[in-house]
Parts: structure tokens; sequence; C-alpha cells
């Protein structure tokens, strides 16, 4: 029988059980990160500083490479799917120093798990890292790829005279 221990440190590296889906774990787990971004935004309104949220990522980098580690053991393999929290971290990054709103969130969505997939550089070469680091950094970086990308699609419909919120 697993200790209370082993349950909520499973809960939160799979990401709220997400990366049990059978079918593209890693998307799920953004998927829930998203809706945590919309819990934010739903308690504390566009009030949060962007600097809050980058508090955030950085004080939980630590537990969430922790959390990594102990998914890798729990599942016995290197970067186990069902460990998932990498991706709902990466998609908060992804939506660091933006407006909210539903388009901007589904596109950084998007944007996300492509960068997550295509592991551009040093994303891929650090997912090599050991452990949870290995686990987590890759998907920082590519919230931020994905964030430097977003912010410039704002940047030129707003020069075009796009509406995009």
């Amino acid at each position: 029988m697993k200790s209370d221990n082993v349950k909520i440190k499973e809960m939160l590296f799979t990401g709220f059980y997400s990366g049990y889906v059978p079918l593209a774990p890693g998307t799920a787990g953004t998927f829930v990160g998203m809706i945590f971004y919309f819990l934010e935004y739903l308690i504390f309104g566009p009030r949060v500083s962007p600097w809050v949220n980058v508090g955030v990522a950085v004080i939980l980098l630590y537990p969430a490479i922790k959390l990594g580690d102990a998914g890798e053991l729990y599942f016995g393999k290197k970067d186990p799917q069902e460990v998932v929290l990498d991706e709902m971290m990466g998609y908060w990054i992804t939506m660091m120093f933006l407006p909210f709103s539903i388009k901007l969130s589904i596109l950084g969505f998007i944007l996300f798990r492509i960068m997550d997939v295509l592991k551009p550089y040093p994303a891929g070469k650090l997912q090599e890292l050991k452990g949870g680091l290995g686990i987590m950094i890759d998907d920082y970086i590519a919230g931020v790829y994905a964030c430097i990308i977003l912010h410039a699609v704002l940047l030129a419909a707003d020069y075009c005279g796009i509406i995009f919120l």
C-alpha cells in the first residue's frame, strides 16, 4: 500500500493524474497547466504582477526537480511520460508577461506543445541531464521559446493593426 506521501507526490508529478492519459499525456499535462493558469486569473484577476509568476516559476523549480526525481524512481525509468509536471510548468512560463485572453491561452498551448516536441537548442541537449533537472529544464526552455514567439505574434498583430485579444 502506498503511503500518503507517495500518493501526494504521484498526484503532483503526474499533473493530477493527467499523465496517465494513454494518448498524449504531455498534452493532457499542458491542459492541466492551462486550467491552473485560468484559475489564477479567475481568483486574482489581472492584478497579479507578471513578476509574481516569474517568482513562482523560480521558486517551484527546485521542488519540481525533486518531484521529477521521485517520478523517475516511482516508474523506474528515465523521464517517464507519466511525469507531466514539467508540461504544466512549461505552459505557465509560456504565458508570462502576456495579457489574459482565451485566444492567447489557446495559441500559447499550441506553441508550447510545438516547442516541447521540437525541443529547439538547448532544450533537447539539456533534456539529457540526469533526473528531475533533465525532465524540467527542457520544458522551461520550451516555455521561454513559446513565450517569445507569442510576444512576437502580439507585436506583429499590433503593428498591422490587428486586434488579437
